[in-house]
């Protein structure tokens, strides 16, 4: 890539301020992102540099170098003060210390560096350009090359290979660094250069494990294809002049680095090397643009105690963390150790992608989930970053990227259906109209679904995950009952099982002395709003007189008002907030009041700016007549009974021109009920108190009118033209003068729906059977009233009843532990233990086809693990080797052995089941 560089314009840093600097590097930037190449070179900065930089360049609005937006981008992001130029660039955080005192080794950078915590990748043109404004370095220069099966994405590869080259028989040694994407033929011509022999008399070999692993003498095949590990040996072996190799052997070294003539085979300990161990990782050739979690990482002391060589059980490599991506590595660990699936993806299954498929991913997520299959099967333990995959899951399910945490269960969900569609057999769908069972019997009705799905859904994940339900839908009218089979991929268990739910409401009552209570009443799950009136009208003891108004309140305003009593409640959710009113009963002529508090919201460092008025607290309700005419004398006399119970003690006590005589009759007055407000209001200026009138002063009063809010007239007896709708809406203005008058601390936060504390935590933690989830799961109930069925008999939607039955299982049985709960802005997790077997999972009696000849049992082989509360939990995958018949900790890229007894926990969220080989004749599929 050539050189560009605006030394040729004759500018310099000096020359430009921030503004300049920023426009110019973006322009180049541009230009560089779109055609960037194999071959190109990038260049690695120091992240605290670079941000510096940036912030000095754009001193006008927040900066954000994190969050994934281009590089071109980052030079529209910025800071608010005025900063300093930043000194010479300074990469000295990005190598080891040795390399500063040894020009020779100043590329080599440290091996725990990660892309957008540790440095920034710069094209070629950006680097040029700011070095030599700024000078300084040392100069980090990476290759670009291509990557991925289909060698079709671009990576920047910012940790070439650290091979250990071994001269035979002269034992000597030699590290040296080179690009995976270089042929074995340019190995083999370093490795001469570097020992100064004859390229015709040596020949190298893969030295992997002090073994003799091949020959390499495939001089045009690259060391990617042959496998090559970072730090790995390569024996360098020189023949005599008959062409034979010698008798010598390589001498291993002792921990304090001395020859061990005894023995004949050499064995380097890594931790003793002044070389790391450390993975060799692209960074996407985008890397400048996520600001993600990428690079090398060393081995921790999982690794150094056990790794594997060539020959031995393979599968147990780690992914590393890309930045809250233990979600997905979870989830693909367990897939990728499904052996249905690795023996797949291992062979030759590019046949069998669908390229045409509308529904699919034009094979793009197959050819990356097999490449990423192969790369953690191939031989060694060196963790792999997943960021190629990453990419095409981010690009056809945008929902997971970022580096946000996620559901774990939700991306296995996504990748079985999406690869799936990229590996249908199926390349013309047919149209086919499922016929009603219409008494037929059980058999005959679920072949013909069976055969139906397949006729369009034919893949490997079909073959190995799907199996299919029975369900049974029943008319509560006509008693009509439908039965359809359709096809499951996994099982979501529920771990609750309460029909019914609790639900909390503030209640606000019409007696002027009395504060808001807090009533908790148990409803049935598929209850509707009368449901919810009915239990609060017994809770709070309703007068015939009296009714109630419920509504929901978000942030500080009545949200909705649940008017229709046919509202079902699963549309409240559990961290709403719910506020009842009780009222006078209502009538044609009533105006609904709403009082709605604000007060002033002025942020630290805007003094200058005017000073919003926010709403605040709960808004109170009242009704108003309309056959009288409503004043500002009628509205100052209902908002003081409103607020009335929040009066303080000492504010009584202290109003002007007040005596202690008068007290009890101001209690008196105010105990008038909310139907004579308008009575006691009316006659408010022949019987007003000194304290009313305090109290009416001090009350800063608007109309909301269209949305815009009127002062209220200054004439208390002036009539005030009501608007048309039903409800008036009065906001007070929340002065810190009425604020020493009124404690409306209740006011300020009502509690949930329904609040997770410890002792529901408690009371969910006990333990659990999965066979006790599965019949939950398996109950015959109602449907919800948002999924009401459409009866062909009644011609009408019905709330059935619908019963599940197991009809066809699976090969592989996956099953969903449904822990986190959702409302509107949170997740709830269950805690509760799940006692779930390891081995023989009996499901004979709840499968429906009882023509099944032998046992359905099942063996758990992997699982996923969730730990913490949702955000800031943690994802790990427990699975076992079925050839080494031993269970794995999957924790990212930290893989340790754990003990059987160990693989139940709380934890559990995701089990993956195989139907146990002798019993596979039972299937029906």
């Amino acid at each position: 890539m050539a050189e560009v560089s605006m030394g040729s314009s004759g500018s310099s840093s000096t020359d430009l301020s921030p503004e300049e600097e920023r426009v110019f590097i973006k322009e180049i930037a541009i230009a560089a992102e779109s055609n960037s190449k194999e071959g190109d070179t990038f260049y690695l900065i120091a992240q605290r540099w670079w941000h510096e930089w940036i912030e000095y360049v754009n001193q006008d609005q927040p900066c954000n170098t994190n969050d994934g937006s281009s590089l071109s981008e980052h030079c529209d992001s910025a800071g608010s003060t005025t900063l300093k130029k930043p000194s010479m660039i300074d990469n000295s955080d990005l190598i080891y210390d040795s390399a500063l005192e040894d020009p020779s080794s100043a590329g080599e950078i440290i091996d725990t560096l990660q892309e957008g915590r540790d440095y920034v990748l710069l094209p070629q043109e950006v680097w040029n350009q700011l070095h030599s404004w700024y000078g300084g370095g040392p100069t980090l220069a990476r290759r670009v090359i291509s990557s991925g099966l289909s060698q079709t994405e671009l990576a920047v590869e910012v940790y070439p290979l650290r091979l250990q080259l071994l001269l035979m028989p002269k034992n000597d040694q030699s590290a040296i660094r080179i690009s995976k994407k270089e042929t074995i033929r340019e190995l083999h011509r370093r490795a001469c250069e570097i020992f100064d022999l004859n390229s015709d008399h040596v020949r190298i070999w893969d030295y992997y494990g002090q073994q003799k692993y091949s020959l390499m003498n495939d001089l045009d095949k690259t060391l990617d294809d042959a496998n090559l590990q970072m730090d790995q040996d390569i024996l360098v072996e020189v023949l005599d002049m008959n062409g034979a190799a010698s008798n010598a052997h390589i001498q291993p070294l002792h921990e304090n680095g001395l020859v061990d003539e005894d023995s004949t085979s050499v064995l380097i300990d890594p931790s003793k090397s002044s070389l790391t161990v450390a993975g060799g990782f692209s960074s996407n050739r985008n890397a400048f643009r996520s600001g993600g979690v990428e690079g090398s990482q060393s081995f921790d002391s999982t690794y150094t105690t056990g790794v594997t060589t060539r020959g031995s059980t393979a599968g147990l490599t780690g992914l590393l963390n890309l930045g809250n991506t233990c979600f997905m590595n979870s989830a693909i660990q367990c897939l990728v150790h499904t052996p249905e699936f690795a023996s797949y993806f291992q062979d030759d299954y590019h046949q069998e992608i669908n390229w045409q498929n509308p529904l699919g991913m034009v094979g793009e997520l197959a050819l990356a989930f097999g490449d990423l299959l192969r790369k953690l099967w191939a031989p060694g333990r060196t963790p792999i970053a997943p960021r190629p995959f990453k990419a095409k899951l981010a690009r056809f399910a945008p929902q997971f990227s970022g580096y946000n945490q996620h559901d774990s269960q939700e991306l296995l969900a996504f990748l079985l259906d999406g690869l799936h569609e990229d590996l249908n057999r199926v390349k013309h769908k047919p149209y086919i109209n499922s016929r009603d069972a219409d008494g037929r019997p059980d058999e005959e009705v679920a072949d013909e679904f069976w055969a139906n799905h397949i006729a369009r859904n034919d893949s490997i994940i079909v073959d190995v995950c799907q199996g299919q339900y029975k369900s049974t839908l029943v008319c509560p009218i006509c008693n009509k009952v439908s039965v359809t089979f359709d096809p499951f991929m996994y099982l979501s268990l529920p771990l609750q099982f309460n029909t019914t739910r609790a639900i909390t409401v503030t209640v606000f009552s019409c007696d002027k002395t009395v504060l808001p209570s807090t009533i908790t009443v148990s409803i049935s799950k598929q209850g509707r709003c009368r449901d919810l009136m009915q239990a609060l009208t017994n809770a709070c003891s309703l007068k015939q007189s009296e009714e109630l108004k419920l509504a929901e309140i978000r942030n500080n305003l009545i949200h909705r008002l649940f008017e229709d009593p046919l509202i079902p409640l699963s549309t409240i959710k559990d961290d709403d907030h719910l506020a009842a009113y009780k009222l006078s009963k209502s009538s044609e002529n009533s105006a609904l009041l709403k009082l709605v508090l604000r007060r002033r919201d002025q942020k630290a460092g805007e003094r200058e700016n005017p000073v919003q008025l926010k709403p605040y607290g709960t808004p109170l309700l009242s009704l108003a007549s309309r056959e009288n005419a409503l004043t500002k004398g009628k509205i100052q006399c209902i908002v003081e009974n409103l607020l009335s119970p929040f009066r303080k003690e000492e504010s009584i006590m202290s109003e002007k021109g007040k005596s202690d005589s008068s007290i009890p009759e101001r209690r008196s007055a105010r105990l008038n009920n909310s139907e004579e407000d308008d009575k006691s209001c009316g006659s408010r200026k022949a019987k007003k108190s000194s304290s009313s009138e305090v109290i009416a002063s001090k009350l800063s009063l608007q109309l909301d009118e269209n949305n815009k809010t009127v002062k209220l007239p200054d004439n208390e007896a002036e009539a005030i033209k009501l608007p048309p709708s039903a409800t008036v809406t009065i906001y007070l203005d929340w002065t810190p003068e009425i604020s020493g008058m009124y404690d409306i601390t209740c006011l300020e936060g009502l509690p949930e729906v329904l609040k997770y504390g410890p002792a529901t935590k408690k009371a969910r933690s006990e333990p659990l059977s999965l066979y006790a989830c599965l019949e939950a799961f398996l109950r015959e109930e109602p449907l919800v009233p948002d999924e009401m069925w459409f009866c062909p008999q009644c011609n009408e939607r019905r709330q059935a009843s619908k019963k599940l039955d197991l009809w066809r299982l699976p090969e592989v049985l996956v099953i969903h532990l449904k822990r986190f709960s959702y409302s509107r802005s949170m997740k709830h997790k269950l805690e509760t233990f799940v006692n779930f077997p390891i081995h023989d999972l009996d499901l004979t009696k709840y499968v429906a086809n009882k023509n099944l000849s032998q046992p359905q049992l099942y063996e758990l082989y992997a699982l996923t693990n969730h730990y913490g509360g949702m955000g800031s939990g943690h994802y790990t995958a427990y699975i076992k080797l079925l050839e080494e018949n031993r269970w794995y900790n999957f924790d990212d890229s930290h893989i340790s052995h754990i003990n059987e007894d160990d693989v139940k926990s709380g934890a559990a969220y995701v089990l993956f089941y195989r139907r146990k080989s002798d019993d596979a004749g039972g299937n029906t599929k």
